[in-house]
């Protein structure tokens, strides 16, 4: 079997084969088990550069519930966050959809500025962080720019007209003005070392105020965030993002699912209308330095009764061409289709699983290339694996043989396939479905 010198942290690696055999996707280690893809990773990775320009983007990421989705998803949330990104995500929910009358919009508005992350604090919370280092960067450049020490009388003045400076272009968006006032209200109390007041402001920014009454008396203004405008915010914090510093903003919605799910057919088309001003903000430039990328299924799409296409604004906009087919796929068009991972590529996953399995629990790994080829070839000859096998039902597999064959040294790969439990998979086999695949190159 093919060996892999690189040395994985064991950490990493339990991280890593735990999520998996859940059927969750690790938020680290990714690089390890990254297989395909490479496509649709490039196609986002041109969204990304545009972005970093001041630009906007909107992506819809369709495939089957285990496809690799939320893989690729989180592949691209780590390496934004290495280029400078903030970036925010959000699973949608029957409490958290785009649009709703008892306050879901505003749910998952809360929920993306929770998640709010960076690189030096990537699993969420990380708000205070950059308001902290907004203004550290703006009195060391003001510092630099005028000469003056921080105990110079004259030097907060000049930090207050930097700040105008800096967030002078968040005032002339939709709500930016009172947003640009509360920067300036959380710089003072930071300077002031009032926490109770940055606690306040930091309440307004998470969405937490319930009444125009409470927000005047607490930090005078006559504005919250509301069901209604919640993604207004968001425009306005990836500019200002990119003032202070940071390359730009990128969200990920997954399990739009959820709209689909949802009973009244009202509520599914505001909801499709709050996604189509998202997306046609983003092609119109009335997005700056912002990226919207968004998981759904193939049925939460396609169904005309009350999918996606259910809206003919939205139908029209995200359709495919007539020249795209599999195989062939358009990845510059706004949803990325996933196909299946090929047979070959499920082999070098499982390779892959399996030098980091061994060198979790230091054993000698003794599966060979034949013994991988022999369990891909299964997996792919079940009824139906040409059109419903997914990685995340054959990584499951794989990493219970692997931990049953650990536990089991006197257990071969040959004698769990041909038990009494997967007997009966194999039962229900065909033949035919893994003639798709190329083995040409193998002898088994």
């Amino acid at each position: 079997m093919t060996s892999d010198n690189i040395k994985i942290p064991k950490r990493i690696a339990q991280t890593v084969l735990n999520s998996l055999k859940g059927g969750v996707v690790p938020r680290i280690g990714l690089p390890y088990i990254a297989v395909g893809r490479k496509n649709e990773i490039k196609a986002l990775l041109h969204d990304v550069e545009i972005i970093m320009e001041g630009g906007a983007a909107c992506r819809f990421i369709v495939g089957r519930y285990g496809s690799g989705k939320s893989f690729l998803i989180q592949m691209i949330r780590n390496y934004v966050m290495d280029k400078g990104f903030v970036v925010a995500d959000a699973d949608l929910s029957p409490e958290r959809r785009l649009q709703g009358t008892h306050g879901q919009g505003l749910a998952t508005y809360r929920e993306l500025i929770k998640n709010l992350s960076v690189k030096t604090k990537p699993e969420g919370g990380a708000l205070t962080l950059i308001l902290d280092k907004w203004i550290s960067g703006v009195q060391s450049q003001t510092a630099i720019k005028t000469g003056l020490d921080f105990e110079n009388p004259n030097f907060k003045n000049s930090v207050d007209r930097q700040i105008q400076e800096v967030i002078s272009s968040i005032s002339e968006l939709v709500h930016g003005f009172e947003f640009a006032k509360l920067l300036t209200t959380y710089y003072h109390a930071y300077l002031e070392g009032d926490d109770m007041l940055k606690a306040k402001v930091l309440r307004w920014f998470r969405g937490e105020y319930n009444t125009k009454k409470e927000v005047k008396e607490e930090l005078g203004i006559n504005i919250l965030i509301t069901d209604d405008d919640w993604y207004e915010y968001l425009k306005i914090f990836a500019m200002f993002f990119s003032q202070a510093g940071y390359t730009g903003m990128i969200i990920f919605i997954d399990e739009l699912v959820n709209i689909y799910k949802i009973p009244n057919a009202i509520t599914r088309q505001y909801n499709y209308e709050k996604m189509l001003t998202m997306y046609n903000d983003t092609l119109q430039g009335k997005a700056k330095y912002l990226g919207i990328i968004m998981g759904a299924t193939p049925q939460t799409v396609e169904d005309k009764r009350r999918g996606i296409f259910s809206y003919e604004a939205l139908r029209s906009r995200l359709s495919e061409g007539k020249f795209s087919r599999p195989g062939a796929r358009d990845l510059l068009a706004p949803i990325i289709r996933l196909e299946a991972l090929s047979a070959e590529e499920m082999l070098v996953l499982c390779e892959k699983l399996s030098t980091m399995h061994s060198g979790l629990y230091g054993y000698d790994n003794k599966l060979s290339d034949s013994d991988l080829e022999v369990f891909i070839k299964t997996e792919f000859s079940r009824i139906g694996a040409d059109t419903n096998i997914t990685p995340r039902e054959v990584i499951r597999d794989f990493i219970e043989l692997s931990d049953l064959m650990y536990q089991n040294p006197s257990l071969t790969l040959q004698n769990l396939l041909l038990s009494d439990n997967f007997s009966f998979a194999k039962s229900e086999a065909v033949s035919d479905n893994i003639e798709t695949a190329d083995f040409s190159e193998f002898e088994v």
